[in-house]
């Protein structure tokens, strides 16, 4: 018989102290304190923009985007593996200056080295090393595509490892951990199906921010584990006095710009305007090339809005006009 193993630490549920109310947030509505998550976009959908505005709210306890107040501040470490600490250091001090901040008062700190291999565990380690060290309140990470060497990131094995190792420095250092991440082009009826590569992306985040292209602007999606999320904002780059981004206060009816902008459900009502006959779900779904479970979400939603409807025939087609 082999020896017996040590037991795992447990404990009893109610000498569990909660966190106090105070302490939820790291950013208002926006990201959760001590949570990991990502934010995602296709190419220029402004990312970057994005991390950094957060970034410098927490450092300098101030509020993100001019309108999420940061609930805990203190140091944050950044590593931007597309953008030199120079280009950084511009970015910065544009949202530094729109924002009315100092930045050489602000303790935001750059991980400066060439590259940061996530799937190195030598690196990895040191990455909680440093962690430990600074003791930051955020760790940003840009982008996870340059932060793994030779991974397959379609693969859940591949990907959840790294998750793992980053939800564990997040447990040990309490530290908000944000993952910078693409999204695919193909259409989905809720941005987090559109992130590249596993789902273990979108089920690994606390909190999530998605950024999809609406004309010249984003709408910036807001979601929690633990918590309602706000509802969508439009956000656009603006360059007075320094490019920065900024919030879009005339939203007019955000629910409706959602399913307006929504690849999926526009490529649904383009195919159905084109159809003399109403459509099945099975013939959309082989068309659009998307799984029936995300499929059948965006018809519910379309049909709810009144924007398609099912016949007695069992098939989707537009409103009669009158």
């Amino acid at each position: 018989m082999s020896p017996v193993s040590e037991a795992l630490p447990v404990v009893l549920v109610s000498k569990v102290e909660p966190r106090p109310a105070a302490e939820k947030w790291l950013i208002d509505q926006l990201w959760a304190a001590s949570g990991v998550g990502i934010v995602g976009g296709q190419a220029r959908t402004y990312k970057t923009w994005l991390a950094a505005d957060i970034a410098l709210a927490v450092a300098a306890g101030t509020s993100a985007l001019g309108r999420f107040e940061a609930r805990i501040h203190g140091p944050v470490l950044v590593f931007a593996a597309e953008d030199d600490p120079p280009t950084m250091r511009v970015r910065f001090e544009a949202v530094a200056e729109a924002r009315g901040v100092r930045l050489a008062n602000t303790p935001l700190f750059l991980i400066d080295v060439p590259e940061l291999c996530l799937n190195d565990p030598r690196q990895l380690e040191r990455l909680a090393t440093t962690v430990q060290r600074h003791k930051p309140r955020l760790l940003v990470l840009d982008p996870f595509v340059r932060l793994v060497r030779g991974l397959d990131e379609n693969s859940a094995h591949d990907v959840s490892g790294i998750l793992g190792a980053l939800r564990g420095i997040q447990r040990t250092f309490d530290v908000a951990v944000m993952l910078v991440h693409h999204m695919r082009k193909s259409p989905s009826s809720h941005p987090g199906h559109q992130l590249r590569g596993s789902s273990d992306f979108a089920a690994w985040s606390d909190s999530a921010l998605y950024l999809t292209r609406q004309g010249d602007e984003r709408l910036l999606t807001i979601e929690h584990r633990a918590a309602a999320a706000p509802e969508p904002i439009v956000v656009r780059l603006d360059t007075t006095p320094a490019p920065h981004l900024a919030v879009r206060e005339d939203n007019g009816d955000k629910r409706a710009a959602v399913t307006a902008e929504d690849p999926l459900h526009a490529a649904i009502l383009r195919r159905l305007s084109a159809s003399p006959r109403p459509q099945t779900t099975s013939h959309l779904r082989d068309r659009l090339h998307v799984r029936n479970a995300t499929l059948t979400e965006a018809l519910k939603e379309l049909a709810a809005c009144g924007r398609i409807v099912h016949g007695e025939q069992g098939g989707w087609s537009l409103p009669e006009k009158t």
